[in-house]
């Protein structure tokens, strides 16, 4: 028997009404797609309603599931040290993913859980969350990290090393907004030479201060 996840959308779990803790309370009982079957819970997006710069990552990691926040593991760290060396205020942006819910594969049972990268499918049904936080947070720019969070807003043609520092202007979910793209800081810390991949984050997190000022 078909469930609601076989849809792959998470429409008619999203509030109509209602701001942002609404939209926290309803996430947390998706069933959009079949991702939430293996994950310790949906992990929505965090910071202020009245946040000029939203930040778009992939999805949770292993930390972010755990605790029920994004960027709170590693990468997360990472992005607070480029974002405040960049001259934003971490606590001033709305951190989010494509993807709310954690995808991984695990080597042996009972072993480390193993990142694993969402299908286009998977960021297509999730993007009425990201939607209703556009609509509701309404930045002024948005931040776009990585591959992944670059194909769920501007489509699987886009490319980060192409686009990345610069501004964009595109129409996404139906309003007109302005975009810098980058890295995933998880990239970063995967790069061989770790202090050039940082400041080459930093470099367009800089860009993304200076259309914000």
């Amino acid at each position: 028997m078909a469930g609601p996840e076989d849809a792959y959308t998470a429409e008619p779990f999203v509030p109509r009404r209602g701001g942002l803790p609404a939209l926290r309370e309803a996430a947390a009982e998706c069933r959009g797609c079949p991702l939430h079957r293996a994950a310790t819970q949906t992990v929505f997006g965090a910071g202020k309603a009245s946040a000029r710069v939203m930040l778009v990552g992939e999805q949770p990691g292993d930390q972010e599931d755990r605790q029920g926040k994004p960027f709170v593991g590693p990468a997360g760290k990472l992005l607070d040290r480029a974002l405040t060396d960049a001259g934003i205020d971490p606590a001033d942006a709305y951190v989010t993913n494509a993807v709310k819910h954690f995808k991984f594969t695990r080597a042996e049972p009972g072993k480390r859980r193993i990142h694993k990268a969402p299908t286009l499918r998977e960021t297509t049904a999730c993007g009425p969350w990201l939607a209703a936080e556009l609509d509701r947070v309404e930045p002024e720019l948005i931040v776009v990290l990585g591959a992944t969070a670059g194909k769920a807003l501007l489509g699987p043609s886009f490319r980060v090393t192409q686009v990345r520092g610069t501004v964009l202007e595109e129409e996404i979910h139906g309003r007109p907004e302005r975009l810098v793209p980058t890295v995933h800081p998880s990239a970063v810390l995967r790069a061989d030479d770790r202090d050039g991949a940082y400041r080459g984050l930093v470099a367009d997190l800089k860009v993304a201060a200076e259309t914000l000022t």
